[in-house]
């Protein structure tokens, strides 16, 4: 019974499409332009967090910075209020090495960007460079193409070897291969032992280790100035990957530096801990401000495509006040007919709303050279949901009408 019921209603949305084609799709329109421009709302907020998202890796998995400079500043709290802080040493990241417990890797590194890297007549701009020690490739992500890391003797006596990136091979090197050879940074050898794997753009045009060239921290301060008035140098620390939040490591953190510092209980910390789940929440919220207000605004063309669907179902049931007289008198119930006109309300608006979902796919396939656009089965499903959403609100008046008609009166209605 169930599924004749789901056949003859079926049906009957099949011959109110093909009876009145134009009509239907004037009507129509309206879901489709509302659900289009949902979810194409929701699908570019989506490609632009994701782009975000992933151009942020840099700053590396469970992994807290310590710097004099918070990332975000709140607003009781002026930014010349960090002025005088110190900045970090070597010598804390090495107590810290030695008393951390939730720590899997500890590093200090600084960086200088816009410098020039040559190799006899070649030379490429805008290069970042990183002064690290040993522990740096335990805290951030190193991929080595060819060659090899630094050692512990090359780090710790910095040496002049360095990694370098992927375009800055090319650039260099653009027939032969740099292991072994020697390149020129602020007029100084470094022979190069290693070639990082190749990342490509990213969407912010963030930090990424093609343009990076890693030579020991030793090495580093002899080219740069790293002081409170120079480069400021960083603390990583990274968590165990078992580890489901970085609440244990910060506390330990927190504590060890204070007394490395030689803070009372009473003083507020002169140093920033610095996570990059703070950047991505704040991104997250952002995005979700913006998936609102897109919302809001697709509700309105849905809202128009509600009354158009309810006026094709209000002259439905005036064109089959007959038929619904004759199938009443023949011992159908009220919900026989209040599901029937109801399933063809939500048949009606699935139909908008697949056309819009198809749309918003078509756009996803033209190839975008900045941002790649990916339709998520999370904005398909919401689209559907939201076009049934619509189906039942604009169904329900006049289903509620046509399952109450009297058959006899319903008969004898011309």
């Amino acid at each position: 019974m169930f599924l004749r019921l789901i056949w003859e209603s079926f049906s009957f949305a099949i011959q109110a499409l093909r009876a009145n084609l134009l009509r239907t799709i004037l009507s129509l329109l309206g879901v489709t332009i509302g659900i289009f421009a949902i979810i194409t709302i929701f699908t570019i907020v989506d490609s632009l967090e994701r782009s975000i998202r992933q151009s942020l890796t840099f700053l590396g998995d469970k992994v807290i910075y310590v710097q004099k400079w918070p990332w975000i500043f709140g607003p009781d709290y002026p930014w010349w209020r960090y002025i005088n802080r110190p900045i970090a040493t070597q010598d804390e990241m090495k107590f810290l090495e030695q008393n951390l417990e939730h720590a899997s890797g500890v590093a200090f590194y600084a960086v200088k960007g816009n410098a020039t890297v040559k190799y006899i007549s070649n030379s490429i701009e805008g290069i970042s460079i990183i002064g690290s020690t040993y522990g740096y490739s335990k805290v951030s992500e190193i991929k080595i193409r060819e060659g090899r890391y630094f050692s512990l003797q090359e780090m710790d006596g910095g040496k002049n070897v360095t990694l370098i990136g992927d375009e800055v091979a090319k650039k260099l090197f653009p027939f032969g291969n740099p292991i072994g050879k020697e390149i020129s940074i602020k007029k100084r050898r470094f022979t190069v032992i290693g070639i990082m794997e190749r990342e490509g753009e990213n969407f912010l045009g963030a930090p990424r280790r093609d343009i990076q060239c890693i030579i020991p921290f030793g090495m580093f301060e002899k080219l740069y100035k790293v002081s409170i008035f120079g480069i400021q140098p960083t603390i990583s620390l990274k968590g165990f990957e078992d580890d489901k939040d970085l609440m244990n490591l910060e506390g330990e953190i927190k504590g060890l530096m204070r007394a490395k510092r030689g803070l009372k209980p009473m003083q507020e910390d002169n140093f920033a801990l610095n996570r990059p789940e703070m950047i991505a929440n704040q991104v997250g919220a952002i995005f979700g401000v913006i998936s609102f207000a897109g919302a809001i605004i697709g509700s309105f063309a849905i809202l128009v495509g509600v009354f158009g669907i309810a006026n094709i179902m209000f002259v439905s049931v005036k064109e089959r006040t007959n038929i619904i007289g004759i199938q009443k008198s023949l011992g159908a119930k009220n919900y026989f007919i209040l599901f029937q006109f109801l399933f063809e309300a939500v048949f009606l608006s699935l139909i908008g709303g697949g056309i819009g979902i198809f749309l918003v796919f078509l756009i996803t396939i033209i190839p975008q050279d900045s941002l790649e656009l990916q339709m998520s089965l999370n904005n398909v499903s919401t689209g559907f949901i939201v076009s049934a959403l619509a189906g039942l609100i604009s169904g329900i008046i006049p289903a509620l009408s046509a399952s109450r008609l009297d058959p006899v009166q319903a008969i004898r209605a011309k």
